[in-house]
Formats: structure tokens, C-alpha cells, sequence
């Protein structure tokens, strides 16, 4: 019954297949504003759980516009070989977040993240 509003960003952990698109399985988080974290509401709904996100020390790249699983594939490869083969990184998944509401047509902020090894 308690509404939090908008919260940035809305990651999604896509699982990248071997052709480098989203696999079915996809995971969207939501950041539970402050005031919330000590104490946050419980869902209603079953699949929905709340877990806490370690820190981690991420590459990331950023673009605009509104984004789709094509963009995210697309700027996830560049930033695979602006990394080269050098960098240590997971490669099971990686994390496509947007900034914006939808409403939002122009200045829009989207990034993909490799978590660090």
C-alpha cells in the first residue's frame, strides 16, 4: 500500500546467449529509494524479493535515446572489445540500466555495465 514513485536506475541483468542477444531469462531491479532501505515494504506478490547488492567495481558506457534490447546488445559489444581481452570481468551476465521515465523524449540516459572480477 505504499507508493515509492520513480526510482533510478531500472537495471536489467541480461543473460547474453551465444549470439550475443538477451536469453529469455532476464532479471529487472529496482533501487528501493532511502528512506525505505532500513525498513523497506514487503511485496504481495511472490516472485518479487528484495535482496541487497553488494558494491561492485563496474566498466561501463553510457548512450542516449529511448533504449531497446538491440542498443544494449549493440553498445554491450563495443564495450566487450573497447575492453579487449585483458580486463577480467563477468561474462555470464551483464547489466543494461535506464535513468528516464518514459515520458522523458530527449536527453535520455542509458548504460551497460560489466561487473569486475
Amino acid at each position: 500500500g505504499v507508493g515509492m514513485g520513480m526510482t533510478a536506475p531500472v537495471s536489467i541483468t541480461a543473460f547474453p546467449a551465444e549470439d550475443g542477444s538477451f536469453q529469455q531469462k532476464v532479471k529487472v531491479s529496482l533501487r528501493i529509494p532511502s528512506q525505505f532501505q532500513d525498513n523497506p515494504p514487503c511485496p504481495t506478490d511472490e516472485s518479487i524479493k528484495i535482496e541487497e547488492r553488494q558494491g561492485m567495481t563496474i566498466y561501463s558506457t553510457q548512450f542516449g535515446g529511448y533504449a531497446k534490447e538491440t542498443d544494449y546488445v549493440n553498445y554491450a559489444t563495443k564495450l566487450k572489445a573497447a575492453l579487449g581481452s585483458e580486463a577480467a570481468y563477468c561474462k555470464d551476465f551483464y547489466l543494461c540500466n535506464g535513468y528516464d521515465p518514459p515520458m522523458k523524449p530527449y536527453g535520455r540516459r542509458n548504460e551497460v555495465w560489466f561487473v569486475k572480477e
